[in-house]
Formats: structure tokens, sequence, C-alpha cells
């Protein structure tokens, strides 16, 4: 027992003397700066030199422990190494060693790696090590390709890239920044959904374990926003939000979709349908509470007609013989620019139609009946009126567009429920998630690149980016080694 563990200690120390050898150089260029820091005053400046001048060294040091570790990671010679792999069912065999040239956070390694071609004609050869490095493009190192993920969704290409040669020692060109930021999209996209649904029942314990009188509220919210297209114009894209608030109407957290323009949204609403459905069946699997269900948006279309063909015929998992009783609140912001359009149209732009505007724009919020005490005082004063032709249809569309939506508008009573009246989460997701990144100066789109980017910025804003790319990492499929040939096999025959 002593002898092997002198062994394992001897090894450790072997293998500590051998990485110490790989940083020297480095470790003899830090010393020598640290020397020359000692022998001059104590400045901001100096200090800051000395910092800026151990990066580099330090990176490079980091760099060669990689390499060599990575180099050791499969056998030396090809008689060592295994005959042949599986993967994805197909079989391969044992191929010579190639170079390759990957890059990681501390800069650029090279390593060479056993290929492994396809026993199945047609099928292209593997890097069974490539493979378990998890490289993504085949060009970078998980940690990098994480690090670029997160510069792409607030940063441009050019910051991008001069962040990379400044921090990194990465020299890439646009289209392989392009290529590693799609492939980390793709990947981590399909755990989008599950983590969310995780994180909304993390949101909904904490609501209704929070003290309060009001029953915990989950409000749902669409919007559309225009997007600048390359050859196109401006087209809508789609985004939306699921908040969720405690008993004191405090907001607890919020999730995020989006999705580039596409005719008729089909995809944002297939994407939110599932996100809720999936939502409330697995709350309900392990509680016998529902929370109030609130859909707040503007009158548009596709918020309109979500409600009608979704929300309304939604089947109610705690009763499954009803629906589910969604409300669908008008924002009152929005409710408000109506009541204000039909104030400019009755007293004309001035003090008078701001001091009317005001008043109703009270009586709305704070009356149980205001929005019908607002549509009898507009009438009486538009009786009392002589409208011009313009300031008459003005008027009417306001008034027809609040009428016809009154039921939507019992402020009042929303708030004494502890129900949110107004948009602005969702309002304020057009601009989080599609704005501040991709209606910068002088920019357009492709759907595809701009998808990549809002995929990556819905993940972010979400707070699920580490969950979800950690089990994006978890979840790859890796080659398995056998040594013995597999019956669906299929050797490759000679041509003639």
């Amino acid at each position: 027992m002593a002898e092997c563990n002198a062994a394992a200690a001897f090894q450790a120390r072997a293998n500590v003397d051998e990485v110490v050898e790989l940083m020297r150089p480095q470790l003899e260029a830090l010393q020598q700066m640290l020397d020359q820091f000692r022998a001059q005053p104590i400045t901001p400046a100096a200090v800051f030199a000395l910092e800026d001048q151990m990066r580099p060294c330090l990176r490079e040091a980091g760099r060669r422990v990689l390499e060599h570790a990575l180099t050791e990671l499969e056998p030396a010679t090809r008689e060592e190494a295994s005959p042949r792999v599986h993967f994805q069912r197909d079989a391969y065999r044992r191929r010579p060693k190639q170079p390759k040239t990957i890059y990681s956070t501390f800069g650029p390694i090279e390593y060479t790696r056993f290929r492994y071609e396809a026993c199945e004609r047609g099928e292209r050869s593997i890097f069974p090590l490539d493979l378990r490095l998890g490289l993504e493009a085949h060009l970078a190192t998980p940690a990098l390709a994480e690090r670029v993920g997160r510069l792409a969704v607030d940063h441009e290409q050019r910051q991008v890239l001069a962040t990379l040669v400044r921090d990194h020692g990465v020299c890439w060109a646009v289209c392989t920044l392009r290529k590693v930021t799609a492939a980390l999209a793709d990947g981590m996209a399909s755990f989008r959904e599950a983590a969310q649904i995780d994180k909304a029942l993390d949101l909904l314990k904490k609501a209704f374990r929070s003290k309060g009188r009001h029953r915990p509220v989950l409000a749902v919210g669409r919007d559309g926003i225009m997007i600048p297209m390359r050859n196109q114009g401006y087209k809508e894209a789609s985004t939306a939000t699921l908040a969720i608030y405690d008993r004191n109407k405090k907001r607890l957290g919020t999730l995020y979709l989006g999705y580039m323009p596409e005719p008729g949204q089909g995809t944002m609403t297939a994407q939110l349908t599932s996100l809720i459905e999936k939502i409330l069946a697995a709350w309900h699997a392990r509680n016998s509470d529902c929370p109030r269900l609130v859909y707040l948006t503007d009158g548009g279309h596709h918020c309109r007609d979500f409600f009608l063909r979704v929300l309304r015929k939604m089947s109610d998992p705690w009763r499954q013989d009803r629906k589910l009783d969604w409300q669908w609140i008008l924002d009152y912001w929005h409710v408000c620019g109506y009541v204000n359009k039909m104030a400019v149209a009755l007293f004309g732009e001035g003090a008078k139609a701001h001091k009317w505007f005001r008043r109703m724009r009270r009586w709305l919020r704070d009356r149980t009946a205001g929005i019908i005490q607002i549509l009898r005082s507009a009438s009486q004063h538009q009786n009392q009126s002589q409208l011009s032709k313009a300031r008459e249809e003005a008027f009417l569309d306001a008034y027809r567009f609040l009428r016809k939506n009154s039921r939507r508008m019992k402020y009042a009573s929303y708030r004494r429920q502890g129900i949110p009246i107004g948009s602005g989460v969702t309002e304020a997701a057009c601009k989080t998630v599609f704005s501040q990144r991709l209606k910068r100066s002088g920019m357009s789109w492709r759907k595809e690149s701009g998808q990549v980017i809002v995929d990556l910025r819905v993940l972010q804003l979400s707070g699920v980016w580490t969950e979800v790319h950690a089990q994006n990492l978890r979840t790859r499929l890796l080659p398995l080694e056998a040594s013995d040939k597999p019956p669906t096999a299929q050797p490759f025959k000679k041509a003639a």
C-alpha cells in the first residue's frame, strides 16, 4: 500500500514538474516584469502597465499547458489506438493521425488526432477526439464558443472580432465567427423550452410561497416590431413574454421569446402555445392551485387572433371538461392613446383637450365603470360641438374601438385583484430582444442570421443561459470504442 502511495506521489510530482517546464519561458518573463515593477515608483500607470503586460504572458502559459494536455489524450502510435469506433450506429475504422488547429480562450492550439474512416460507402470520416472535445463548428473549444456567444448577444461582428484578438489572441474572419455563433445557437436553442419551463416552475413556487393578499399571476404578452430586412425593407418580427407576479404584485421574473419576420407568425404562436401548455401541465402535476391567468396586450391583429384561436380554447388541466379562464386585458396606456385621440378630435390641440384627457385617464384607471363614463362624456361633448369631417372621423374611430373593447378595460377591478394593467414588460421585450441589437445604424438582416442572435438573446434575457449551455454539452453524442467489427458494418469494395 505504501509503495502504491509513493508511486502516485512520484507521478504527481513528475506531472507538476512537466507543467512547470512547459511554462518556464513565461515564468521567467513574469519574474522579469515583477523585478522591473519593484524597481520603479508605485504609480497607477505602473500598476496598469504590469497588469497589461502579464495578461498575454499568462495566456500563453495556459495555451501551452492546454495544448500539451490535448496531445496526450490519444495514444502516440497507431497500434495502441482502438481499431474501430461506433458513432450514431455507424462503424468507423482507424486511419493515421492528421494535424488540427483549434481555438481556445488561450489562443490557437495545434495537435494531431486519429482519423476514423466510415466502413460504409458514402459516409464521411470522423475524428473521435474532436467529438469528445465538444468543438463548436469543428473550430472552437466549448469555453471559447460560449464566450463568443455572449459577446455576439450584445456586440456587432467587428467588436466581437476585436475582442477575440485583444483578450484571447484569436484572429478570425467574419465567416468563421458566423459559423461558430450559428453552431452554438443551433445547439442551445433545442434546450430553451425545457430550461424556461423549469425556470417558470421555480418562479411559481416563490410566488405561491410569498405573503400577500393577492393570488399569484401568470401574465402572457405578445407584440410585434418592425425589423430592417436585407433587400426587403422593414418586416414585422414577433416577441412574447411570460411574467410571473407574487402575492404583492411584484414581478419575480420574465421569460422571453422572439422570432424574425414570418408571414402569419406561425412559429411564434407554436412556441408560445407549447411553452404555456407545458408550464401549466407541469405545475398542475405538482400543485392543486392555479395562478391567475392574464393575457395583456394591445389590440393588434396577431394578439387578438392568438387569444381567440388558442388561449380561449386551451383546456384546463385542473378540470378536463372546461377551458382555462384567461383574462384578456388591453394595455392601459394603449387605451389612453385612444382617449387622447378623442380629446384632440373634440377640443383640438391645446389645454382644454389636455385637461379633459387627464381627467378621463384617472376615471379609466380608478372608477369601476370608468370606460362607460368616458364614452358618455365624449358623446355629450360631440353632440354639443360642430366637428369638421376629419375630426369627426378621428373621433368615431377612437370611440368605436373603446366601445367595442370596453369589457377588457376594467382597470379598477384588475388593480384590486393585483393584476397588472400595463404591457410594459412586453413593450420592453421588443426593445431588449430586437431593437438594442438588430436596429442599430445601417443594419439589415437575413432571417437566418438574425434568428441566431435572437435565439441567444432570448436565452440570456430569460436567465437560463448557463443551464442551457451545460445541458447542450452534457447531451453531445460521443463515439464508442469497439474492438470487434459490428454486424451492420460493410467494408469498402475496391473500384474495378
